[in-house]
């Protein structure tokens, strides 16, 4: 459900798909092409989030900033599923893994890869085309071409899904039979 919230209307972009369980609130942009998933919060009540063009967000993330603290997600950008992401800096083609969370005034690059688990402190800067694992957040080492272009993959992946969902997904009621 897409709200508006204390005079600010989210800004929705061609082609997004927004599952009917996600919340997007306030001071929210969602570029073109852009995907929330199911049980995910995207809360733009303290202060400016936005999500690039090309870019998911999975299942039961969390997106939230503090007071002068802005989110900023670049485009085709994966945030993995129960990720949390706080008043931080993403950039293009970035994939955060599941659970992980990133903290405020973070700054991650492009073409990065934050593991599974991660823990990225407040205020952590990661160069381009990094591998990023652990509690806290350590650079492990550059991504090569070929899993850079595994990063452009997953985003693409959900881009295809979420139109696939845009067009089917239907609600069935009580007796089985399709509402649409």
């Amino acid at each position: 459900m897409i709200y508006a919230y204390n005079g600010h209307r989210p800004r929705v972009g061609r082609d997004v798909f927004v599952a009917p369980s996600a919340d997007v609130i306030g001071m929210v942009v969602l570029g073109d092409g852009a995907s929330i998933w199911f049980n995910t919060v995207v809360r733009g009540d303290t202060d400016f989030i936005h999500i690039g063009a090309g870019s998911n967000v999975q299942d039961n993330a969390v997106l939230h900033t503090d007071p002068g603290i802005q989110l900023h997600i670049g485009e085709n950008v994966t945030i993995g599923h129960c990720a949390m992401v706080h008043g931080c800096t993403i950039g293009n083609n970035t994939l955060i893994g599941i659970n992980s969370v990133i903290l405020n005034r973070a700054r991650i690059g492009n073409n990065c890869l934050i593991g599974a688990n991660a823990l990225v402190p407040e205020g952590m800067e990661i160069p381009d085309n990094s591998l990023v694992l652990g509690t806290p957040a350590k650079v492990v080492r550059q991504l090569d071409a070929r899993a850079i272009a595994n990063l452009a993959e997953s985003a693409r992946t959900y881009r295809i899904k979420a139109l696939e969902f845009r067009q089917t997904l239907t609600p069935v009621t009580d007796d089985g039979n399709d509402e649409g």
